[in-house]
């Protein structure tokens, strides 16, 4: 089955944000598309502000006023759910209740066609049950949009027990059709998006509540090593906090408790005390007019650092060679075991152990661990530990050596796989357990991970490029330090790691 024809009417209940973008995206793509409210008055009001919002492309060159009049005049605001009678797709978009769905769609099966595909914009609730009371359970479907609609790309399709697999398909093809990139998933906790990103709050909420760095430490680490737009804290605030913490406990709930969705009782804390984050001005940052936000910390060394010695493969870290020697660094190579000298420093990238258990463990005197850079050759920032032995004069010429090569150094408490080690390493054994599951594909995953929240590599390719068995041996080493179930690796990663290949072979 292909994509819809744009002459197939569509209609959108819910002329909220997200109703009246998807609504918008419908009518962009070509296809007459009837809004309905509740709310009297509300659809056509929702279609003047598309005007407006339209208006504004418009008068910044980024639209024609042709486009703009043509997408317009394909909206239509109607006050009857019986006007719908005709359509052949539509799509739900209104408050995320389970029982007010159920009887939407009930309501809807007794007035529209056979042949029209029903679909609900749920992000949280599962299809399987939405569609467990209808005569023709098949025919529903969920289109699972981000907002805004209009801009974001990703569209998760998702499949109940009883969806048509033929149907998905057609709305696969029309979401690609309508210039969206279209994932299918199966019906279960948080689609993919909403479960393989609760590491990526989980995990800087845990190393702040353990003291670990403060919230713009964590988050300038995200952004200048990792490569994401916005660390967990700046995020959370951006989304509201009451939202994240609720969908983390939806899905803590749904997975029966299991450890690696617990919430956290910091952001518990922030809901409990109003602190929402943006849309009340103040969560982890203050958002008052005038408020100052606060810089990360960094460490520095003015110890003069000439030449260094690299020992071995660095593995992922290896660019960081070139980019020494770029910075005018003398570099040495040699054989060894993966690590970088300089004066009584011995640097490494991070295991996953504490640096005073690696250190004792292996032997190794004044260590300093690194943690995980996107890309090692042009990050900005890079997060250290060592344990409490070090010498200062060791500290001093391992910051320096990272200074001179170009990176603002910040140091984190003695903490299993620093900050953005652990958090890739987590967002990709989620990934994997999805894909275990048979919830999505890997390729799919990964796209849903860059087009829905933005993410510089989906990460099971980002797991593939720094290695499985090194991330294996990260997870391995936090669940050791935790003793927790949280950080167990994934079935799917050990066979892979077991018959040597990758999660795209």
């Amino acid at each position: 089955m292909t994509a819809l024809n744009t002459n197939a009417r569509i209609a959108v209940i819910g002329a909220g944000a997200m109703g009246a973008g998807i609504a918008q995206v419908a009518a962009q793509a070509g296809h007459p598309v009837l809004l309905l409210d509740n709310r009297p008055g509300a659809a056509a009001q929702a279609i003047e502000g598309i005007d407006r919002q339209l208006g504004k492309r418009v008068e910044n060159g980024k639209l024609s006023a042709e486009s703009r009049s043509a997408t317009i005049a394909r909206l239509h605001a109607v006050e009857a759910i019986e006007a719908l009678a005709e359509c052949e797709l539509i799509i739900e978009a209104i408050v995320e209740n389970l029982e007010v769905k159920r009887a939407l769609f009930r309501q809807l099966e007794g007035i529209c066609g056979e042949h029209c595909i029903l679909a609900s914009n749920t992000s949280s609730l599962s299809i399987t049950s939405i569609a467990a009371q209808l005569n023709h359970p098949q025919r529903l479907l969920g289109l699972h949009f981000f907002n805004p609609a209009p801009v974001m790309a990703l569209v998760e399709i998702v499949s109940g027990l009883a969806s048509d697999p033929t149907l998905a398909e057609c709305l696969y093809d029309t979401a690609k059709a309508w210039g969206k990139k279209p994932v299918h998933t199966r019906s279960t906790p948080g689609f993919i998006v909403n479960r393989v990103a609760r590491p990526f709050y989980a995990e800087s909420l845990r190393l702040l509540q353990e003291g670990a760095a403060d919230c713009p430490t964590l988050d300038a680490l995200m952004r200048e090593a990792g490569g994401f737009a916005m660390g967990a804290f700046e995020l959370t605030d951006l989304i509201g906090h009451d939202v994240n913490y609720a969908v983390t406990c939806s899905v803590f709930d749904a997975y029966y408790g299991d450890t690696r969705f617990l919430p956290s009782l910091i952001q518990k804390e922030l809901v409990d005390a109003g602190r929402l984050g943006r849309k009340s001005g103040h969560g982890f940052y203050r958002y008052a007019e005038g408020s100052e936000r606060p810089q990360p910390t960094s460490i520095s060394s003015d110890h003069p650092v000439e030449t260094c010695v690299v020992e071995g493969d660095l593995g992922i870290a290896n660019a960081l060679i070139a980019r020494l020697r770029e910075h005018q660094i003398n570099v040495i190579q040699r054989d060894g075991q993966g690590l970088l000298k300089v004066g009584d420093a011995v640097l490494a990238l991070s295991d996953g152990r504490m640096a005073c258990q690696r250190a004792k463990e292996d032997g190794l005197r004044n260590l300093i661990l690194l943690d995980l850079a996107f890309d090692y050759g042009k990050a900005s920032r890079i997060a250290i530990s060592c344990s409490a032995d070090i010498s200062p004069s060791a500290l001093e010429h391992g910051v320096a050596l990272l200074q001179r090569a170009g990176f603002k150094v910040s140091q984190l408490t003695d903490s299993p796989a620093l900050a953005v080690l652990r958090t890739v390493a987590m967002l990709a054994n989620e990934a994997a357990d999805a894909v275990l599951q048979g919830v999505a594909s890997a390729a799919d995953i990964d796209l849903a991970m860059r087009a829905g929240v933005n993410y510089p590599q989906g990460p099971l390719a980002w797991a593939d490029a720094i290695g499985l068995t090194h991330i294996l041996n990260v997870l391995e080493n936090l669940q050791t330090s935790y003793g927790e179930q949280r950080y167990r690796p994934s079935l799917l990663l050990r066979r892979r790691v077991a018959e040597g290949r990758t999660f795209h072979d």
